[in-house]
């Protein structure tokens, strides 16, 4: 990549001109498909995700039941940025290991996040959009997906894009994609460390609700490969398969070590979680991520606390990390039926978040809301966030050029990011039914 036609006197922002201008690979999804075949997926891939029971099938097989689940070109992201998220991300830590913090967040959480866990949280995601005054926090989630799939397409990335505008940009990058994998098997073992000390770990339930099912299936099989590959058995399961015994959490007779939660039950309120709920309560398994994380991180209302700069300073954060916190987290609050006419007027500046959503479900931005839904969300447990809109990149489809958005997901453990990917999407949360969109790698530039 000739650094004088990106002369930083002509171009102050590298990554802003590349997310603009690098068309070249945009549409060569063919490309990344035949680099992703050099690293198979495990057996038991199945041909139709909305159905079980099928054998092992291809990247080329993937991409025509999940056709938009990466995008073929990377989001250039400049390092200003990524220290920034950084420092967003040491900053959250340390306020949220505050005793003032732990009492507000726990304040309001369900019985089950009472119960405080030895461990940390796997696979937290940072999510943020970036703008003129750099990157900006969106949310926070305790089960952030897409990591392994993530690493896996680093090195399909590597491979199929070899030319004189990227080349020299992935130098490094399949050993990357290796020390993301290991990093991710290593926070697995350090979550049951944690939990249960020297003892040995031997068998894993990665636990969703009709996992086969579930979108990102594909990338349970991954897990379980991994998990497999280093010694550890490892079953996919849906919780409602889990029972209780003598102690311990079994699946059918086979008795679980650590809990993979994938739910999007939070709290593990729902009836059919049950299990796993008291298993949870009574320590019968290591379950990570977990409703404790949960109430801690990801509960949308600690959006609210977090760009509260007196409030924080009443609980002792240090000047530094209030500052941080200001300039990186969009002012949010919580929403009242009592404060409908002010957001009904200013709804234009807001983002409108439930408390326990993810993935932008039930999500709505304030200039799109018809006046049924606003009226609902008045009288729902929701947060207005200060409207941040994400940078766009553009790309080539067909030989027409055209913008999709995008976001940065970190991901996280115990303060230190293992891996970011960027989601390029279309409409008013990321996706994956945008053509063109996805997951894709990040290049920093």
């Amino acid at each position: 990549m000739p650094d004088q036609a990106l002369d930083r006197e002509v171009f102050p922002d590298k990554a802003a001109w590349l997310n603009e201008n690098d068309l070249r690979d945009s549409a060569d999804a063919e490309s990344l498909c035949q680099a992703l075949e050099k690293f198979t997926l495990p057996a038991g891939m199945p041909a139709n995700p909305s159905h079980a029971g099928y054998t092992g099938i291809s990247w080329e097989a993937l991409r025509k039941t999940h056709p938009h689940l990466f995008a073929a070109v990377p989001v250039y992201v400049g390092d200003a940025d990524c220290r920034a998220m950084t420092r967003l991300i040491e900053a959250v830590e340390r306020v949220v290991a505050l005793p003032g913090w732990r009492a507000r967040a726990l304040a309001d959480a369900p019985v089950t996040a009472q119960h405080v866990s030895s461990t940390a949280c796997v696979f937290l995601g940072y999510d943020f959009h970036l703008g003129k005054d750099g990157p900006q926090l969106i949310e926070i989630n305790t089960n952030a997906g897409g990591g392994l799939l993530g690493a896996r397409l680093l090195r399909a990335q590597t491979v199929g894009r070899q030319n004189e505008r990227v080349d020299g940009v992935f130098p490094g990058r399949l050993e990357e994609a290796a020390a993301v994998e290991t990093a991710f098997l290593a926070m697995f073992r350090e979550e049951w460390r944690l939990a249960r000390g020297a003892a040995p770990l031997t068998r894993i339930a990665i636990v969703d609700d009709s996992p086969e099912r579930q979108f990102l299936y594909p990338e349970f099989l991954l897990f379980k490969a991994l998990f497999t590959a280093a010694g550890i058995e490892t079953v996919i399961a849906d919780p409602q398969e889990l029972s209780l015994r003598a102690g311990c959490l079994w699946r059918d007779e086979l008795r679980i070590d650590l809990v993979y939660n994938r739910l999007t039950d939070f709290a593990l309120d729902e009836p059919a979680h049950a299990v796993l709920r008291d298993a949870w309560l009574r320590d019968a398994a290591v379950v990570t991520p977990h409703p404790y994380a949960h109430a801690l991180y990801a509960d949308k209302r600690n959006l609210v606390a977090l760009s509260d700069a007196d409030w924080l300073r009443s609980i002792s954060a240090s000047a530094a990390d209030v500052a941080v916190l200001q300039a990186n987290v969009p002012p949010a609050r919580r929403v009242r039926p009592d404060d409908a006419d002010a957001f009904w007027e200013s709804r234009r500046n807001w983002f409108f978040k439930p408390a326990a959503g993810y993935a932008g479900r039930a999500a709505y931005r304030g200039d799109k809301l018809t006046r049924r839904v606003f009226s609902q969300i008045m009288n729902a447990a929701y947060v207005a966030q200060t409207l941040a809109p994400p940078a766009e990149r553009r790309i080539q489809i067909d030989g027409l050029a055209r913008n999709l958005k995008f976001d940065l997901r970190n991901f996280v453990y115990r303060g230190r990011v293992q891996l970011v990917l960027a989601r390029l999407y279309q409409g008013q949360t990321t996706n994956f039914r945008t053509p063109g969109g996805g997951f894709t790698a990040t290049v920093v530039v």
